[in-house]
């Protein structure tokens, strides 16, 4: 049991085996990169529109990742201001555009069943893991913000939260965003390229 998976009930066998691989941030990370090169590598976009359409997905994705990436601060402040203030997973909506915008800008009629399918085996299990650790770091806190802030869907933030506003340092230096936003920014290029 690793210690993403040690507040579940034990299971045995394949169930202990999938459940943990659910739950593995690594294995998230690594096969949404592989599906992004895959659909940029593989993608024979024809239609304009729709590689325009997911082009502007993408950026949104990017866009709110750093600005989600400047606000985080991992498990030492519970972060309520900036995208935090609509949503709770902010850089999950960043990731989850940027897998639709690749999906929808690629035109591979098998990317956006793939993508779906990886969204509902790693997404559900990553929320409640960290909804769970913020939980007990946070307590209270914890419990009154998710009472009024979603954790996908964008909602109106209840009350304006005491800001610590973005930092490019938090954003570049310690998420490391400058060289996903380099590999994704070259993964639509290729994409573009293959524009007839």
């Amino acid at each position: 049991m690793s210690h993403r998976t040690k507040h579940l009930p034990e299971l045995q066998g394949l169930p202990a085996v999938i459940r943990e691989l659910r739950y593995h941030e690594a294995s998230r990370q690594l096969l949404a990169i592989a599906f992004i090169i895959l659909v940029s590598l593989l993608g024979k976009p024809e239609f304009l529109w729709l590689f325009y359409a997911g082009a502007f997905l993408i950026f949104l994705g990017i866009i709110i990742r750093l600005w989600a990436s400047g606000h985080v601060k991992k498990n030492k402040v519970l972060a309520t201001d900036g995208p935090y203030a609509f949503v709770r997973h902010p850089l999950y909506v960043g990731n989850i555009l940027l897998l639709a915008g690749f999906a929808l800008a690629s035109q591979l009629w098998w990317a956006f069943p793939l993508m779906l399918l990886f969204l509902w085996f790693y997404y559900p299990p990553a929320i409640d893991y960290e909804d769970t650790k913020l939980h007990r770091l946070f307590g209270s806190d914890w419990e009154q913000w998710r009472g009024t802030t979603k954790a996908l869907i964008p909602t109106k933030p209840v009350t304006a939260s005491a800001s610590s506003g973005w930092s490019i340092k938090q954003s570049v230096m310690k998420n490391g965003e400058p060289v996903i936003v380099a590999l994704l920014l070259y993964c639509l290029f290729r994409l573009f390229m293959y524009l007839q």
